[in-house]
């Protein structure tokens, strides 16, 4: 039999699953159990007070919606769903650009569900151990950042970067400063202002350069004022360009005042590289969900630990983790100042994405992050070689003197202009290939974006694999487009409407908004 070199083929019989499935509630059946409660025995029924110790006012008019099913269909139910679900477990996750997708060690997820019975109200006498792994996780990412104190509160990288906000508005509200303009990249992730923005800041963006992409010091000086409270940015930036320079931007903002924060949601190209605190950075955040395995959430659990020097501390939201030489506690004191930040969200963190976190630096060790650095960029430098060869892509920001650390933007404008095939046609068509590909965060910057990261996860084959699909689909844009224009075909779904997309008219993010704009 011969051998088939999987780096030389596509695989053009991949088919998603796909279940017609009803919402769970539409599978409710009345009387329907998954299980018989009994009725409590008559001497703990004695001692308990049950709901007549709940005052009248705070009992149910009605009996709560739940849904009535069986085990086995819940089971099934949840089976499907999942089988639906585009992941790491049953395709090449190279796509995801911006946000990490790394492969999330299993057995990390099984140390995890060891403590998803907990309850975050129970008290620290009974949550040493978790309290420990989030104390320890704290002092890893101290070390690896050079921050003095972090707090896993933020439950994702734009409230990580609000928390930043927040902290470098208390500061300058505590020193009696009317500070109110952020200044960022305009390649920097659209968070970077959009979260300063929410918490009232005004905006200042830096223009890249025409060559390198990077903005020029002399731009800065010229945006800095005494009204400059920070300087917030993403390096690399979202286009995947390192500024080698960025300390003499720090500097620059520091000896007018300012403060400087790191958004650092992907730092898988620069562990045991170079340090937040190394460039001078008063703040910075990481996205656990992301660069340290956790997994990413898309939306769902995850966290922006943020980190601060030591003048900032007294900022941050409470409470922190305490240890006194025997006991670990919830510190509610040490951000000591009455105008820090409170709260960003209502627990501490989630306790399974800190948990993954520190197994996975535990698992590593400091030498183990720096090959998971050296891989990302060996990996990453690979696919953009490669990527380079083909005609119907290109890269913006070539000058020769600067490379893409973790990640690249790419652009399909010569492919769009040659068939009229753009890249969100490119993304639906990957997907019928178990695929996943990510296009760029709205709005575009660069012409039909590309954004691919490949991490330390895939092997050479895989990254081989992954380049032979795209050639194959852009084969298919030449020679037979109108698949690609009605893909994906062998998907859970079909197209959505992207038409409000760029439409801030049409855009209702909160149920607020939604009044505001419809009622």
């Amino acid at each position: 039999m011969k051998r088939i070199d999987r780096s030389e083929t596509v695989r053009t019989g991949f088919h998603q699953a796909k279940w017609d499935e009803p919402i769970i509630y539409e599978l409710s059946t009345s009387g329907e159990r998954g299980i018989l409660v009994g009725e409590p025995e008559q001497v703990i029924a004695g001692e308990m007070a049950g709901a007549k110790a709940v005052p009248g006012c705070m009992r149910r008019k009605s009996r709560v919606n739940l849904p009535e099913m069986s085990q086995s269909r819940v089971l099934r139910h949840y089976s499907r769903l999942a089988q639906q679900t585009l992941g790491a477990d049953v395709n090449i996750e190279i796509g995801q650009g911006t946000c990490t997708v790394k492969y999330s060690p299993k057995v990390n997820d099984r140390i995890a569900d060891s403590i998803r019975d907990m309850h975050p109200l129970q008290p620290a006498e009974s949550a040493q151990g978790i309290l420990r792994i989030f104390s320890e996780t704290e002092q890893y990412l101290a070390a690896i950042s050079g921050m003095d104190r972090f707090t896993f509160q933020p439950g994702g990288g734009s409230q990580g970067i609000f928390t930043m906000a927040s902290v470098i508005r208390a500061y300058f509200k505590d020193k009696g400063e009317d500070r109110d303009e952020i200044i960022t990249t305009i390649y920097s992730h659209p968070s970077d202002a959009a979260a300063p923005a929410v918490a009232g800041f005004n905006i200042i963006y830096l223009q890249p350069d025409p060559v390198t992409g990077l903005p020029d010091i002399e731009q800065l000086k010229a945006a800095c004022s005494e009204r400059t409270a920070a300087y917030i940015v993403a390096n690399p930036e979202d286009t995947g360009v390192y500024n080698g320079h960025v300390k003499e931007f720090v500097d620059y903002v520091h000896s007018i005042g300012g403060l400087c924060a790191y958004d650092q949601a992907n730092a898988n190209g620069l562990l045991g590289v170079t340090r937040a605190r190394d460039a001078g950075f008063d703040v910075c955040f990481f996205n656990l969900h992301k660069t340290f395995g956790a997994p990413h959430g898309c939306g769902g659990p995850a966290c922006g630990a943020t980190g601060v020097q030591s003048e900032l501390v007294k900022y941050l939201p409470a409470p922190l983790v305490g240890y006194d030489g025997k006991k670990y506690y919830l510190d509610y004191e040490t951000p000591s100042s009455p105008l820090g930040v409170r709260k960003i969200r209502e627990w501490y963190g989630v306790s399974e994405v800190v948990l993954k976190t520190w197994c996975w630096i535990r698992s590593l060790g400091p030498e183990g992050l720096y090959q998971v650095a050296k891989t990302s960029v060996v990996n990453n430098n690979y696919l953009f070689k490669k990527l380079m060869e083909l005609p119907e892509v290109t890269c913006y920001y070539q000058d020769g003197n600067n490379q893409r650390v973790e990640q690249a933007r790419y652009s399909l404008e010569n492919l769009e202009k040659e068939t009229g095939i753009g890249t969100g046609d490119i993304q639906r068509r990957m997907m019928d290939f178990g695929m996943h590909y990510w296009t760029s965060h709205h709005p575009y910057y660069l012409p039909e974006p590309m954004t691919l990261e490949p991490t330390e996860t895939p092997s050479k084959k895989d990254i081989d694999e992954y380049i032979e699909t795209l050639k194959y689909v852009f084969r298919e844009a030449r020679e037979n487009p109108e698949i690609i224009r009605t893909a994906p075909h062998r998907s859970v779904t079909h197209q959505v409407d992207e038409s409000s997309m760029d439409d801030p008219e049409k855009w209702a993010l909160t149920w607020k908004v939604y009044c505001r704009k419809y009622q």
